[in-house]
Parts: structure tokens; C-alpha cells; sequence
């Protein structure tokens, strides 16, 4: 029998919920535009993550210069518009940077870009690291209690770190994290899922030349740490 591949299951994991959703009579639809609209978008957008794995499986990567800054605020909004819709559309009134941050805080979101590419162009593919910072987000804003934290640095590696104030992990459970299809409480099989999969960012990570960790105390949240060099 040929093994099947990871990224099937993906597939049917992660748009059950969303294509089921879309799937409902006309009538409910017209009644319901705005949910069916939100869940075909995350529909689209899963299809694409996983183009995206496969492609950086078979090491394929598109070289661009880009601005940390610009990437952030696109995966930002990606990943609020799907996992807090409330606050993006709060988001999209907005008309200046002050008021954005202001925003921000009152929601206990806490975003801060520093050292090199503060200003400077990151080297690599925007596409694969737009994917990456959306998916640790929107696991924060999933697992956090009240607050998030999302710091961008480093002098020539890229340094992402996602930090939320959720329940934590216990130590003998974190294995279960990158793990495909478990919950951070290592439940095999959860209704909600990761949504991508932490399992698949880690893959892409790794296939960037890069590593993620993760520290974690029950009870007082957890810490995702990316390390990406430029290409």
C-alpha cells in the first residue's frame, strides 16, 4: 500500500470544518454571508499554506528583499481576521499608527520590531515567513488568556518570538506540540486542531535552515522562539 501523504492529511483535517460550513444550503448562506465569507477565506488560505509546505519541501524558495514591518502587519491581520474578526474589524477603522497601537494594547496585543531589521530588508521568501508569523499568532490569540506578545529582532538571523499568557504546557506533554494533529493538551485528534499545524511550521522552519522552540510552565503561558537565517 503507498504510504499517504502528510499533506492529504492536512487537507482533511483542516478544511472538514470550514468546507462543511460553506457546504450549507443557499438559503442559510444568504442568511449567514459575513460567517460563510470568513470561512471560505480560511479555506483558501489553508489550500495555499500547503502549496507553500510542499514547495519548501522540494526546496523551493523565491528570494525577495522585504520589510519586517510590512510582513508583520500582513500576517497580523490574517491571522485576527480569522481567530478574533471582532477586532479586526475594529482594526479596519483605524487611520494612523498611533491609534492601530492604541487598538492594540486595549485588546492586551503587544507587537515590538527592533534591532536590525527595524529598518533594514529581510532576505528570504516572504510568502513562507508571512506563513509562519500568522500561524504562531493565531495560536497565541487561540491559548491566551488575556495578553500576547510578538517580538521581531536579530542583527543577521531573523528572531521571531510569540508569547502568550495562557494555561502553559506541562513539561511532559510539550512533545506533543509539533506533533501532527494534537491540541497543546495532547489530545490526538482535536476538534479545533492547530489549524495549519505547528507540526508543518516546524517542518517549514527546518527547511528554511532554521529551528523553533518553545518554553513553557503550566499555568504561565508559553513562548514560541523562531530562528530564521536570510537566504
Amino acid at each position: 500500500m503507498t504510504p499517504k501523504d502528510p499533506l492529504v492529511d492536512l487537507l482533511i483535517h483542516d478544511l472538514t470544518g470550514p468546507l462543511a460550513i460553506i457546504s450549507t444550503s443557499t438559503a442559510h448562506l444568504l442568511n449567514k454571508e459575513e460567517k460563510y465569507g470568513r470561512n471560505a477565506d480560511k479555506a483558501k488560505a489553508l489550500l495555499q499554506e500547503m502549496v507553500e509546505v510542499y514547495r519548501s519541501e522540494e526546496r523551493c524558495f523565491r528570494k525577495e528583499q522585504f520589510l519586517m514591518q510590512d510582513v508583520l502587519g500582513d500576517a497580523f491581520h490574517d491571522a485576527v481576521g480569522v481567530v478574533r474578526p471582532d477586532i479586526e474589524e475594529e482594526l479596519s477603522k483605524t487611520e494612523d499608527r498611533k491609534e492601530f497601537s492604541n487598538l492594540l494594547r486595549k485588546h492586551g496585543i503587544d507587537i515590538e520590531i527592533s534591532g536590525k531589521y527595524c529598518e533594514d530588508f529581510f532576505s528570504h521568501d516572504r510568502k513562507k515567513i508571512r506563513q509562519i508569523i500568522r500561524n504562531l499568532i493565531s495560536n497565541a490569540l487561540k491559548y491566551r488568556r488575556k495578553t500576547m506578545k510578538l517580538c521581531v529582532t536579530g542583527d543577521k538571523d531573523l528572531i521571531i518570538s510569540v508569547e502568550d499568557d495562557g494555561a502553559g504546557i506541562p513539561k511532559e506533554k510539550q512533545s506533543y506540540v509539533f506533533k501532527r494533529f494534537s491540541d497543546v493538551n495532547g489530545k490526538e485528534g482535536a476538534p479545533e486542531g492547530m489549524g495549519f499545524g505547528l507540526s508543518c511550521v516546524k517542518n517549514l522552519i527546518e527547511a528554511m535552515s532554521g529551528e523553533i522552540a518553545l518554553k513553557s510552565v503550566e499555568g504561565a503561558g508559553s513562548c514560541f522562539t523562531v530562528r530564521i537565517p536570510p537566504l
